[in-house]
């Protein structure tokens, strides 16, 4: 990076923004603290020509590592990273193991390889459209012949198996029950949204869904309403059963509208809650849903005013989270942890097989964030665990470490190598220590 700011344009045009920092409760952006700044890494105008010994690319997946192009601006933003067009220099057609395996290294680290394979998916909510795991065949191929290129000539190195996605922050720093009855926006509707929310519980009712029903409590915090795609779309049954309702049209009238418009919102219920339920503690919400929970979905209020809807009546019936269910990109349901649960042990089993093949040193991430996402682990005068921000381990993105998580994980490395290799780092007192990593660096810093 061209500076601690962070971000990259193309052509100085900004396709990343600079980097979070801390503002006084949790992640903020850098810009809201210091103002604006110029994003001067430009992967056009500046990028430098290497080679480098560091070649790991933020958001690769195993097999982009061999793919030619895969750092040549030609094909970005369709087949390219920004990231491997920052270090392909004068060969851009170059894959990123031919960069590496070019510098014949005596020793080298094949750090989370398979990470993104699941991550994308994982940060994605599931949703297939956005993002999907990599398949356990593709990714032994493509991490077989990562390992047998930088083997080739008699390296050594350690490898990295792959954590589960739910010890990261990202997925466990906004509860499933963040609904507050205190807050001021929220607190004082409940009782209309029970009275709203008992109609359609009635229906789940007679329709054999009472585990569906949406109840908002006033004395405690509640779930968020969220959409889950693995539910049997019961949409036509409420709409059939809505209309079949005497009772209906008052019901309607109760909102403001005229009875005439009953079939128009047993139209609407049906279609926006033939799917969704409140969720429950197997349920991971991503950080990213911290913003939009509680605010009006613009696209669905625009729908429902379209619709004839009144503006009031449909910012009332838009609202995220609440009236209307997030959408699966903005939580990993059960059905879609368990895939990737099961592609990361698929991974990990075919990591452990290959490094035991070739005789490199393995470090134990799963095993290591696991740990600091149930107990914790003692870091000389430190407790690190994966809370976001205070936990002291995993950055403000929710994902990747602080420099004091990275001093840890090095360690981590040391002592593998030292275990597989008859090295002494940790004998010779070079581990690092925690003291000399700070856990969040100065909005100033450049």
């Amino acid at each position: 990076m061209n500076d601690n700011f962070g971000g990259l344009a193309a052509g100085g045009t900004r396709i990343t923004d600079p980097r979070l920092v801390f503002g006084g409760a949790g992640p903020v952006p850098l810009e809201s603290v210091i103002g604006p700044v110029t994003v001067s890494t430009d992967i056009v105008l500046n990028n430098p020509t290497g080679p480098f010994n560091n070649l790991g690319i933020p958001g690769a997946k195993s097999f982009h590592f061999l793919a030619p192009g895969y750092g040549n601006f030609t094909n970005f933003p369709a087949a390219a990273n920004p990231y491997a067009v920052r270090v392909t220099g004068n060969t851009p057609n170059a894959t990123i193991l031919e960069l590496a395996v070019a510098q014949n290294p005596s020793f080298f680290t094949a750090d989370l390889i398979g990470g993104n394979d699941v991550l994308g998916y994982a940060t994605a909510g599931g949703d297939p459209t956005l993002n999907t795991i990599t398949d356990p065949s593709t990714f032994e191929a493509a991490f077989g012949a990562i390992i047998s290129g930088l083997t080739a000539n008699g390296s050594k190195g350690v490898v990295t198996n792959i954590p589960y996605v739910g010890s990261l922050p990202y997925f466990t720093a906004v509860p499933h029950n963040s609904l507050d009855p205190s807050n001021p926006s929220f607190g004082p509707l409940i009782p209309t949204l029970n009275g709203i929310f008992g109609q359609i519980n009635l229906v789940y009712q007679a329709l054999g869904q009472p585990e569906r029903s949406i109840v908002f409590s006033e004395t405690a915090a509640s779930p968020v309403v969220i959409k889950d795609e693995s539910l049997t779309d019961i949409s036509a049954q409420m709409e059939a059963a809505f209309n079949a309702s005497p009772t209906f049209p008052f019901f309607v009238q109760s909102l403001g509208l005229p009875a005439s418009a009953a079939p128009l919102v047993a139209n609407l219920l049906g279609a926006t809650y033939g799917q969704s339920r409140q969720a429950t503690a197997n349920d991971l919400v991503t950080l990213p849903s911290a913003s939009v929970i509680g605010t009006v979905n613009s696209n669905f209020f625009a729908f429902l005013t379209s619709q004839g809807i009144p503006a009031e009546l449909a910012g009332q019936f838009a609202v995220e989270g609440i009236t209307y269910p997030l959408d699966d990109r903005w939580i990993l349901l059960p059905s879609e942890n368990a895939e990737i649960i099961a592609a990361v042990d698929a991974y990990n089993d075919t990591i452990s097989t290959i490094a035991n093949a070739n005789g490199l040193a393995l470090v134990d991430v799963n095993g290591i964030l696991t740990e600091a996402a149930t107990t914790g682990i003692i870091f000389d005068d430190y407790n690190l665990n994966s809370d976001l921000v205070f936990g002291g381990l995993v950055s403000l993105d929710g994902i990747h470490l602080t420099a004091r998580g990275y001093a840890l994980m090095a360690n981590s490395f040391l002592q593998a190598i030292d275990a597989t290799y008859g090295s002494n780092f940790e004998a010779s007192g070079n581990l690092a220590k925690a003291a000399d990593f700070p856990t969040n660096y100065s909005p100033l810093l450049q």
